[in-house]
């Protein structure tokens, strides 16, 4: 199925422009994809996302600019993806000893552990989305993605 029939046009779209929203279809059919998956779990991807970077900080602790800088959609509000966590007990906030307006998030033990598993379900739904595509592929995707 072509661009034109996915939204219902017989209008032949322009390359450029067909390109633009093929980008887009491929984004929304991946982040509602991951979301599906994560929903047993109550966490958005962009929650995921904050786990997964305060994990990679092995007990460091991040502030919300340090998170902020490291999130994949950065329109998110960082603040309330955290308060969000905080109440399901997969964060832990606390004021920095050094600098009292400064606010310091470190991944609980809970935290972590059930983003261990849900990694493994994120890792199968990524194996779903890119089934079609052989590893030469898909280094030829990243390539060509990474022109943007």
């Amino acid at each position: 199925m072509n661009v034109e029939e996915i939204i219902k046009t017989e209008t032949k779209i322009p390359l450029k422009s067909r390109s633009i929203i093929h980008l887009f279809l491929v984004h929304n059919k991946v982040n509602d994809h991951l979301a599906k998956v994560l929903k047993p779990f109550e966490v958005s991807l962009q929650q995921f996302n904050v786990l997964r970077i305060l994990r990679g900080r092995k007990g460091k602790p991040a502030n919300l600019s340090t998170l902020n800088e490291r999130m994949i959609n950065k329109m998110s509000n960082t603040t309330r993806l955290v308060d969000k966590l905080l109440v399901k007990g997969y964060v832990d906030r606390a004021v920095c000893p050094s600098n009292r307006r400064k606010v310091e998030i470190t991944i609980t033990t809970e935290g972590e552990k059930v983003l261990r598993k849900m990694d493994r379900i994120i890792k199968h739904a990524e194996e779903e989305l890119v089934h079609n595509f052989s590893s030469k592929e898909l280094e030829q995707l990243n390539l060509l993605l990474h022109k943007f």
